[in-house]
């Protein structure tokens, strides 16, 4: 069984830009230009298999442009995490 712990956050992070940038009825182009980044970095953060690395002033600034707190982005999604163990 995974542990809450071992849930790894860059993914977890990935999932809720993803959710939140789509419930703002945002594109990734769109939200790549509003925070200074190219689509193709925010394609590969959403992107299930691509490498997630990214900055907490990254992570700062999407939260400020989707209007969702930090805390928000970084919320594990129960539901999903029992589908992980």
């Amino acid at each position: 069984m995974i542990a809450m712990y071992d849930v790894n956050i860059y993914e977890q992070v990935a999932r809720n830009i993803k959710k939140y940038r789509n419930e703002a009825g945002l594109t990734q182009a769109e939200l790549a230009e509003a925070i200074g980044v190219s689509h193709e970095f925010i394609r590969r953060i959403e992107s299930k298999k691509g490498k997630k690395t990214f900055s907490f002033q990254t992570i700062w600034n999407v939260s400020k442009v989707l209007n969702v707190s930090l805390d928000k982005l970084a919320e594990i999604d129960l539901d999903e995490f029992k589908k992980l163990s």
